[in-house]
């Protein structure tokens, strides 16, 4: 299978895919022997050699599979113009990671990390409707017909969420005063930009905090914030399945 010389330097963990871009461009990377310098050339690691400053790019890179708890405050990209903290600070640095889809600055919980493209395309591909469960806790309490519109779907920029499911799991007193919030359990399979919160805010209660415990069957567990582990075979296999 054909690939572009960004992705495949990416994958096999030599750059970052813009990093990689701007080697090609410098004229760093041949494939069989040949400078190429365009951002569009593809090549097949099964019958090609692509090199880096005269080395050849290994084709066989352990695959890594990482869960880490990310802490609220902390931003999900490899690298930050801001200087903000990221998920790529809190994992080993002998291996070139790559967070699988996102969670927002301030969100925390179960992210999962690797190495291995294909397997993160078919963990975040919207066809395979891989299913991601959160905690929300929310200001006030939702009446059931809230609740209900939640698990039909609701406009959120003009596009209807997929139906989700949604349990109010328990009520929250509010110290000092007689109000109370509600903590939510709340799983959805797409992906879109802070679809919860905007969910949660659609029906009239903002989300006061945010964590995801579970995506695909696989539960983030006892693994403390701000810590790692790697997944077992079993888990990479099985979390795939939705």
């Amino acid at each position: 299978m054909e690939l572009r010389l960004q992705k495949w330097l990416s994958m096999a963990g030599v750059a970052s895919r813009r990093k990689a871009e701007e080697m090609i461009q410098d004229g760093r990377v041949r494939v069989n022997g040949a400078v190429v310098t365009e951002l569009g050339a593809k090549a097949d690691p099964a019958r090609d050699v692509l090199e880096v400053d005269g080395k050849i790019v290994e084709t066989t890179q352990k695959k890594v599979y990482i869960m880490l708890h990310k802490p609220e405050g902390v931003v999900t990209t490899v690298t930050d113009p801001f200087g903000r903290p990221t998920v790529m600070d809190l994992v080993p640095s002998d291996v070139r990671l790559f967070p699988v889809g996102r969670l927002d600055q301030d969100t925390g919980g179960l992210l999962l990390m690797t190495n291995d493209g294909e397997w993160a395309q078919k963990l975040t591909h919207p066809k395979h409707e891989i299913k991601k469960t959160y905690v929300a806790v929310v200001k006030g309490i939702p009446t059931n017909e809230n609740l209900r519109k939640l698990r039909n779907g609701i406009v959120i920029e003009g596009k209807k969420t997929a139906p989700a499911q949604v349990r109010l799991y328990e009520n929250i007193p509010v110290k000092g005063e007689k109000t109370q919030n509600a903590k939510l359990i709340i799983t959805i399979h797409e992906g879109r930009n802070r679809q919860v919160r905007n969910m949660c805010e659609a029906i009239g209660h903002k989300v006061i905090s945010l964590k995801r415990v579970m995506v695909g069957g696989l539960e983030l567990g006892n693994v403390a914030k701000g810590k790692w582990r790697y997944l077992t075979p079993k888990e990479v296999r099985n979390v795939v399945k939705g």
